[in-house]
């Protein structure tokens, strides 16, 4: 399966070289394109076959983030990716996980994927803004919230990055697009 788009248009934003975190990252697909240009990747999933597939590739965590403790308490990354997934309680540990000058690229299913598919319980799916309002303590460098088609699905998507501390005289540039 090929990288998301969303997470291909906004990989530049992740610092040159640091480490990236993919959460519930199943077989890889995010992790290899990380890996492929020079970063290096952690992948945590529950299934030992997901972890099995990205033997190699980085680090692979097997672990199940929903009901056990967090596996990278006091690690920061790079970057964090997150799709077609959702844990709500996981959200603060997610953001925290962000380095400074570091991102978070999350795309999900939003609540009226339930009218063209699955998942299609509430708990898997965002609410109107819900991901804004999660990621409110990052600065928001681009959201969508809409339809997609082939598939048809419903989703959420944002591109947030945790600014440094320090008081540059220029302000930083976030390029919204990779030749930026």
């Amino acid at each position: 399966m090929a990288p998301s788009a969303w997470v291909r248009r906004w990989s530049h934003l992740v610092p040159g070289g640091g480490a990236v975190l993919d959460v519930a990252c199943g077989h890889g697909r995010h992790l290899r394109w990380f890996a492929q240009r020079g970063h290096p990747v952690t992948g945590v999933d529950r299934d030992p076959e997901a972890i099995a597939a990205i033997q190699g590739l980085g680090r692979a965590v097997q672990a199940d983030i929903e009901n056990g403790p967090w596996p990278f308490e006091g690690q920061r990354f790079a970057g964090v990716v997150v799709t077609n997934y959702l844990w709500r309680s996981l959200m603060p540990h997610l953001l925290d996980s962000v380095a400074e000058g570091g991102v978070l690229i999350y795309e999900t299913f939003a609540i009226d994927h339930a009218s063209v598919g699955k998942p299609s319980r509430p708990d898997f799916l965002l609410r109107p803004g819900e991901l804004l309002t999660a990621a409110s303590g990052l600065r928001i460098v681009a959201y969508e919230d809409g339809f997609c088609a082939a598939p048809d699905r419903f989703v959420q998507r944002l591109a947030a990055v945790r600014e440094t501390r320090s008081r540059e005289a220029a302000p930083a540039r976030y390029p919204l697009d990779a030749a930026g």
